[in-house]
Formats: C-alpha cells, sequence, structure tokens
C-alpha cells in the first residue's frame, strides 16, 4: 500500500494489543482523527475511555487526508441550502468553523506542535463549463452569514492562473499525524487505555454493551463510538445512504517558498484539492483528486497519470514526484456527515462516518457533538447531522448510488478461467471464474498463485483487483482488503475465505469465535488499573 507525506520522519505512538478483558465507561473503536478527538474530549469531561484499532494509530484514512480544515464546504454550498435549507446551511458553516476553532483552542492549550497555520482558501472554476458557479457559492456563503467571502475578478497568485476565484479566509491546516499523536498521548498521560492491532469483530449497544476483538477479548462499557470511517456494526442502515470513492493524491517537490501557504479547490467533477507542505530546504505542492467510486475503475494507477498531468499543465513550476497515495471518502446524498446516535440500534451506540472530503473538521464536529450527547448536553447541530435523517430532496442521489450499488451485483455473471493465470504478471491480482464460484487470484512475488473467494462478506458484492494498491475493493459498499484477502476497511470485518487450488474453503486457524460475554456490573468509579477483570 503507499504510504502518505505525513509518516516521512514522524510516527504515532505505538501501543499493544487488547489482551485482557476489562470495563470502562466508553469503548471508542476507530484510531483516526475522528476517535482520538472523541477520546480527547470525553476524557477532558473526566470519562474513562478505552479505544480500540485494528491497525496502527492513524493508518486508515486520518493518515491518507491532506488536512484541509475548512468551511468552504466540498459539495458547494448553494447544493447544501437546496438539500438541508438556509437554516440547515448556515448550522453547517457554523459547526466547520467551530471545529476548526476547537482545534485551534488544543493545540495551544496542549502545546502541540503540529505546524498548524491559519491560512486562505481560494475556490476556482477553471474549465468549468457552468458559468455560475461561483456566483451561486459566493450568494449561499453570504446568505449563510461568511460575509468575509469575496469574489476576485483575477487570481491572486503569480505563478497560477486560477481565472475568476472566491476568497475563504481564516482556513486552516496542520500536519495531522503530529496533532494525532499529541492527542494519543494526552489521552494516554490522562489514564485512559488505547489498544493497536486489535480488530473488532462484534459490539453490542444497550445494557451490558460490550465491545469483542478477534482474540476473544472484551470491554464492557457505557456507550460505544464507531469512528471507522465507514461504520462496521450496520449492514443496511448508513451504507444506503453514502457512497465510497477513491481519492488520489501527489507531492510534488518545488522551491521553498516559491508557492505560498493556502488552500486551493476547484469546482469540477471530480474535482482537485491543493495545499502547501514545508520542509526543511525545500516545499512540497501536494495536489489530489481524481475520485472515482471505490471498486469501479479499470486502472487505478492510470488515476495518477492523468492527475499528474493536470498537475504539470496548471502548476508548471514542479519538480520531480515525491509521494503518492490514495485514501477512501465517504459521500453522503446530502453532503453532511452523519454524526451521533446510530440508526436501528441502541441509543448508547454512536457514529461518526460521512466524512465528504471534509474530514478534518467532520471528524472533530464528530467528536464534539457526540460528547454532549453522552454529557446528556443538547447540541445545535444534532438534527443536521442526525444519522438516522431522511433526506427528500437528496432522494434523486438516493435513488442514483443505489441504483449503481444493485448494477454492481451483475459481475457474478463476469467470465473468466484458471488459463488466464498464465499470463498474470506477478504482484497482480485477477478475478475468474470456476463453475458457479468466483475467485480471487493473486501471484505473489514468487511465482506461487493464491486464491480466495471473490465474494466481499459484508453483502456478497464481487471484488476487483486494485492495481494502485495492490488490494481488493468491492464496488458495492467499499470494503477493502489486502491482497492476501485480509480486511483492511470496512463495512466488511472479516477477510475473504481462503481457497486452495482445487477452490475449496481452507479452514483457517483463527481465535475468532463466538465469546458470550459475561453479565457483569461493576463500579464506574474504579481507577484504571482497577478495572482489569
Amino acid at each position: 500500500m503507499s504510504v502518505s507525506v505525513w509518516f516521512d520522519g514522524s510516527h504515532m505512538p505505538t501501543r499493544i494489543p487488547l489482551n485482557e478483558d476489562f470495563k470502562t465507561d466508553i469503548c471508542i473503536v476507530g484510531g483516526g482523527i475522528a476517535g482520538l478527538t472523541t477520546a480527547y474530549l470525553l476524557m477532558k469531561e473526566g470519562k474513562k475511555v478505552c479505544l480500540i484499532e485494528s491497525a496502527e494509530l492513524g493508518s486508515g484514512q486520518s493518515g491518507r487526508t491532506t488536512a484541509h480544515f475548512s468551511n468552504a464546504l466540498d459539495d458547494r454550498l448553494y447544493k447544501i441550502e437546496s438539500y438541508h435549507g438556509e437554516e440547515g446551511l448556515r448550522l453547517a458553516i457554523q459547526s466547520h468553523s467551530e471545529a476548526i476553532r476547537k482545534v485551534k483552542h488544543i493545540v495551544r492549550d496542549e502545546k502541540i506542535s503540529c505546524e498548524l497555520k491559519e491560512v486562505s482558501g481560494y475556490l476556482f472554476a477553471l474549465d468549468d463549463e457552468n458559468e455560475s458557479v461561483l456566483e451561486d457559492e459566493l450568494e449561499a456563503a453570504h446568505k449563510a452569514g461568511l460575509v468575509s467571502v469575496e469574489k476576485l475578478a483575477f487570481s491572486p497568485f503569480t505563478n497560477f492562473k486560477s481565472g475568476p476565484c472566491l476568497h475563504f479566509p481564516k482556513q486552516m491546516q496542520l500536519h495531522p499525524v503530529k496533532y494525532m499523536a499529541a492527542l494519543a498521548d494526552k489521552i494516554i498521560k490522562g489514564g485512559s487505555q488505547i489498544y493497536t492491532n486489535s480488530h473488532v469483530v462484534e459490539m453490542k449497544g444497550g445494557e451490558n454493551s460490550f465491545v469483542k476483538t478477534k482474540n476473544g477479548r472484551i470491554v464492557y462499557c457505557d456507550s460505544i463510538v464507531v469512528a471507522t470511517n465507514t461504520p462496521i456494526n450496520d449492514l443496511f442502515a448508513i451504507h444506503t445512504k453514502q457512497a465510497a470513492y477513491r481519492t488520489y493524491v501527489l507531492g510534488f517537490k518545488i522551491q521553498k517558498g516559491f508557492f505560498p501557504n493556502v488552500l486551493l479547490w476547484d469546482t469540477l467533477d471530480p474535482y482537485h484539492y491543493i495545499r502547501v507542505e514545508e520542509q526543511a530546504d525545500h516545499d512540497i505542492l501536494i495536489v489530489g483528486g481524481q475520485d472515482h467510486k471505490t471498486g469501479q475503475s479499470d486502472d487505478p494507477q492510470e488515476c495518477y497519470k492523468i492527475l499528474e498531468a493536470w498537475t504539470r499543465k496548471h502548476f508548471s513550476f514542479v519538480r520531480e514526484l515525491l509521494y503518492q497515495w490514495s485514501g477512501q471518502v465517504m459521500e453522503p446524498v446530502d453532503g453532511l456527515a452523519y454524526l451521533g446516535r446510530n440508526p436501528m440500534d441502541e441509543k448508547n451506540v454512536y457514529v461518526i462516518t460521512g466524512d465528504s472530503g471534509n474530514g478534518m473538521t467532520h471528524g472533530t464536529i464528530g467528536a464534539m457533538l457526540i460528547t454532549d450527547q453522552i454529557m446528556g448536553r443538547e447540541n445545535p447541530w444534532e438534527k443536521l447531522y442526525a444519522p438516522n435523517r431522511i433526506s427528500l430532496k437528496a432522494a434523486k442521489n438516493y435513488i442514483r448510488e443505489n441504483a449503481n450499488v444493485a448494477a454492481q451485483y451483475a459481475d457474478w455473471m463476469i467470465p473468466g478461467s484458471k488459463n488466464q493465470l498464465n499470463m498474470l504478471p506477478t504482484n497482480e491480482g485477477a478475478i475468474i471464474r470456476n463453475g458457479t464460484k468466483m475467485v480471487a487470484a493473486y501471484k505473489a512475488h514468487n511465482g506461487e498463485v493464491q486464491y480466495m473467494s471473490a465474494v466481499c462478506p459484508h453483502l456478497a458484492g464481487i471484488v476487483k483487483w486494485n492495481n494502485a494498491e495492490k488490494s481488493w475493493d468491492c464496488p458495492c459498499h467499499g470494503s477493502r482488503f489486502d491482497c492476501h484477502g485480509n480486511v483492511i476497511e470496512g463495512p466488511a470485518i472479516s477477510g475473504l475465505k481462503k481457497l486452495n487450488s482445487e477452490f475449496t474453503e481452507v479452514q483457517e486457524n483463527e481465535n475468532n469465535h463466538a465469546v458470550e460475554p459475561k453479565k457483569l456490573k461493576l463500579p464506574y468509579d474504579q481507577r484504571p488499573e482497577d478495572r482489569h477483570l
């Protein structure tokens, strides 16, 4: 898998796997910005928190972000207004602005060194055939209270010709890994627990709530917060209302100080997003875009080439390419995240999902909102972000996205035989058919072919090979698996079934059997060191 610029020289704290049962107030699943911020805020409220991460902290989408903290929302303000009304748009902008302020306060209060900068943002419509898009966006911004947003007739940059653009002042950027690492450190020093390499396979809300890991360990808790980019505890409820997209990022070496620290976004579809990361003797121009639905590109590697060509055309001063990586964005049908109590679940189970390209602020908003809900406080954004909301004005988007999902099940009929593996290059994968079985075949570096079921264990979609990340991606709801079939991204919580060369299932020796939780009640005022069973 690709690695982002943020992990070049920076590291998250190393934690041990969960290896014993215990009781806590809040169990948080997911170690990205949403989970860590929620854990930090609840710890500050005096709650005992346990955070569980399937891999390493920040190894999911928060480590693959470009870390734009912005109230200029990716789904266009005038579209948000059409879905949620003028008051809904006002609350959306208010919440994202408050999220930026919250991060600033945390950085200041905790004395975190994470390269935080207040910067200007610019929305430009270069090559967009919709001539009114900037005017529509400006009108919506002013109507919702962003009166400082202004339209510029010409690009404010001498080395990038954007044409007319909108200026959004007081946006923010930082180094996401340094910020998350500091949060993790504060959480640990505050007496709460963080466990990594602890894959969650089951959770249950209500009375005797618990979270269970693959090795059979159980955390008993008052409340559960699922902050895993897309919920791993839902089968349908959220997944029909959002779609997974792959997005691509390139980092180019540029002369130090040659381009200012600003955030740039264009209005195209798929759109582009740009910022600068400063280094000791040079800077890096970070350019993202070329999004497509997960598992629905025949050649993901080509997306990097298209993105590089676009960058070199419009930013002719870039030098060699230093970094490339991709991430996964969850796009809700009505442009806003799903934050709060999980629909069709117990009242003490919460989700943070639907980042919609604004994961840094949406994740922070989710942490603030859920902290208020757990603490019994009213929050003005609760209804706007409610995961059980029904967006009638976004019905067309809902129908289109679910029709797209339904169409992916036609992949059950694709041809393919074992003979085609003779021409398969090493370190590549292919889908083949064996009677009624759909098989995912991966040819390792030594030429050995590994077989696994091509059927996603979430809702039986047929996975596709991703030649850029060397992964198997499900085109239905975005589950992803490494080349060997191990799950790396939900909503699936288990890997692809291993097959032998005869295409019969291999029984793996895994401690993944059901564990009956103990009917247990412990006092909540126990100190962390006293809570182990």
